[in-house]
């Protein structure tokens, strides 16, 4: 895990917080805060920092409102705090 990792993984934690409880967001939220020119780059960075924190108990991945595993998830997912 590199810096971009960490600072990536404490933006959606920093995101999460500025919601309300039950709200998500997406990855490409926090990927664009890192780096707003190059957040596409960040994607897949931030789909892994969403699974660590998932793996970890911080926050839960969804798609289509059910909870998956983000690195088997494909298409577009969700993070929010765990319910």
């Amino acid at each position: 895990m590199d810096d971009v990792d960490r600072v990536l993984e404490q933006t959606i934690g920093a995101l999460l917080d500025q919601r309300r409880p039950e709200a998500s967001i997406c990855p490409s939220e926090a990927a664009r805060a890192v780096d707003p020119e190059g957040w596409r780059d960040l994607m897949p960075a931030a789909r892994a920092a969403a699974g660590r924190l998932a793996g970890a108990g911080a926050v839960e991945v969804t798609q289509s409102g059910e909870v998956v595993d983000v690195g088997t998830a494909r298409g577009p997912v969700r993070v929010r705090r765990p319910r």
